[in-house]
């Protein structure tokens, strides 16, 4: 393992088809679990400042639970408005029950 990846949480701690807030440093980081596949992004909404940790899940997109606006889990980008800015994502890898991300 490099010294790029850090354990931030345990993979049965993330909620099937739920999220689950996380720190990275300094960083808050929001975990997604669909359908048993683990995503990992900056949890800071990139227009309203909130956290995605606490917004809904729509198939492959989060909505922010203060504007509405949604980005794609996978990729970080924004995809609905008012939303334009994309959101940072990190590698996630699953290494005995532990959830690591790389910085």
């Amino acid at each position: 393992m490099s010294d790029d990846w850090t354990k931030v949480a345990n993979a049965p701690d993330v909620p099937e088809d739920g999220t689950l807030l996380v720190q990275l440093g300094a960083e808050p980081v929001c975990l997604y679990n669909l359908s048993g596949k683990l995503f990992a992004t900056h949890d800071t909404c990139t227009h309203g400042q909130a956290s995605l940790a606490d917004g809904f899940i729509e198939g492959e997109e989060i909505e922010c639970p203060l504007h509405q606006g949604r980005f794609h889990i996978a990729t970080g980008k924004a995809v609905g408005v008012p939303c334009t800015e994309d959101i940072r994502c990190y590698a996630v890898m699953i290494e005995n029950g532990s959830v690591l991300i790389k910085e």
